[in-house]
Parts: structure tokens; C-alpha cells; sequence
């Protein structure tokens, strides 16, 4: 956890949450306890974590049972969940490996090279395979641009890709036949946000958050989210596909259109 922020349970919210690791949460949880609103609030507290981690009860307390527990990565230790209640929990940060792991609370806690194996792991169609809740997700935390061009065209040295590369972004290539699409990602910087998923933890944050620059919320990621760079560096690798396919289309057209004027003549 990141010493700067000293996060406790009340200041704990269903995105920061992603910031701390399962040692961090039975330390809180030991702190609250001795608050006199503890009781009141428990039940909240649960809610925020769960967001974040997988939290099973051990409810045989032996070595091999929590061997068990360990070997799945669960962190082991006692939560107190009332004056007479001490019970042995398995806490274990939620892993975030598909598409549908993705959240708006946890996407600003993931690295570019990160999203890019998610996407990897998960994709087939390209970006625009993606629904548009999805790429809303992911441009809430990340740059998003996009080129598709022949695999012969993409490497160009001095292209988008090689300029991508060296500003800083992540690359996910994906075939499509003799074409490749080229997706680049590169983190946003980070700010306090409360997302409207959050907005029940207002009342529970003391102020988490209030330096939030309101000017950058109001922000539409679309409008930067494609080929931001794109008038300064056009050439001919920025063509599409379907520009390419424009040309090969009026082509065949103009075939046709011969064919039909040599069988006129006969």
C-alpha cells in the first residue's frame, strides 16, 4: 500500500480498494475494531472489500484445511466480527485476467502491458468487436488508438507503430488475414475519482478524494481516444483498410465494365 495514503476502512472505497493487498486489509480491520462506530459500519466495510477480494470463512480451523487456503494464494488470518464472534478468514485479491473483469474501479489500478494481455487473451474480432460499455471501461483509464494496415506496411521504420512505440505505448497486434490491426494503449495519468458506482461510499470517505480536478472529469475520453496524433503524422501507412479496399473494389469494377463493352462489340 502506498505510504502516502495512509487508507483506513472508513476511507477505503470500492476503486482505492485496489490499492491495498490482503496483509493491508487484516491490519485495518484490527484498527476499526477498537472505533466506537465499528458496529455501525462493518457491514459496509465488508461490501468494499468483497468489491475488490475473494473472502471465504474457515470454518475448520486445522493446519491442513488452511494449507488448503494457501495453496489457492489466500492470505489466512482472524476477523472479529462481533464481541463474541473471532473467525479465521481466506482473503485473496480478485484476479483480473478477462474482459469482463474490467471495471471502472479497477481499470486506473492496472498497467497498460496488463490491459494489453487481458485484450490478448481475450480477443478475436479486434477493438471494435468490443462493446461499447467495454471500450468506455478501458478509455476511462487508458489512450486508445488504432491503425489496420498490411502486415508488409505496419513495421515501416519512422510509421505510426515505431512512433507509438517510443512515445510510451503498448501494443496488441491482431491478424486479419493479410491484414494486422494495431491497437496502442498507454496509461491516463491517475486522479482521485469517484466513479457513480462509488457514490454510496460518499458518505463513509472523510473527504477521500475532495482534491479531484473537476475539469478532467468533464473530459470525453472518445474525443481523444483515436489517433490523437494523426493530422501531424499522415501519410500513406495511415490508410485503412478500407481504404485499400476502395481501390481494389473500383478495380474489379472497372474489369466488369470492360468485359461488358467487349461483349457489346460482338
Amino acid at each position: 500500500m502506498k505510504q502516502q495514503k495512509v487508507l483506513t476502512l472508513k476511507t477505503l472505497t470500492k476503486s482505492n480498494v485496489w490499492e491495498v493487498e490482503e496483509n493491508d486489509i487484516f491490519r485495518m480491520w484490527e484498527t476499526a475494531e477498537k472505533e466506537s462506530d465499528f458496529k455501525d459500519n462493518r457491514n459496509h466495510y465488508m461490501d468494499v472489500i468483497r468489491s475488490a477480494f475473494e473472502i471465504e470463512e474457515i470454518k475448520i480451523d486445522k493446519p491442513e484445511v488452511i494449507k488448503k487456503y494457501e495453496a489457492r494464494d489466500f492470505k489466512v488470518g482472524n476477523i472479529h466480527f462481533d464481541d463474541n464472534d473471532n473467525k479465521k478468514w481466506g482473503i485473496k485479491k480478485r484476479a483480473i485476467n478477462r474482459i469482463t473483469d474490467l471495471t471502472y474501479e479497477n481499470i486506473h489500478h492496472i498497467s497498460a502491458a496488463k490491459l494489453i494481455e487481458v485484450l490478448d487473451r481475450n480477443f478475436g474480432g479486434g477493438w471494435d468487436s468490443l462493446s461499447q460499455s467495454v471500450q468506455d471501461i478501458i478509455e476511462s483509464g487508458f489512450d486508445i488508438s488504432t491503425t489496420t494496415l498490411p502486415k508488409d506496411r505496419l513495421h515501416k521504420p519512422g510509421g505510426m507503430y515505431d512512433k507509438k512505440v517510443n512515445d510510451g505505448y503498448e501494443v496488441l497486434e491482431i491478424t486479419k488475414g493479410l491484414w494486422v490491426e494495431a491497437i496502442f494503449a498507454k496509461a491516463k495519468p491517475k486522479v482521485e475519482n469517484h466513479h457513480k458506482h462509488d457514490d454510496d461510499n460518499d458518505s463513509m470517505n472523510n473527504g477521500f478524494g475532495d482534491n479531484y480536478d473537476e475539469d478532467l472529469e468533464d473530459e470525453n475520453p472518445s474525443e481523444n481516444s483515436y489517433d490523437d496524433d494523426d493530422d501531424d503524422d499522415f501519410d500513406e501507412d495511415k490508410l485503412t483498410e478500407e481504404s485499400y479496399r476502395t481501390t481494389f473494389e473500383t478495380e474489379e469494377d472497372l474489369n466488369l465494365e470492360a468485359e461488358d463493352v467487349a461483349d457489346d462489340d460482338y
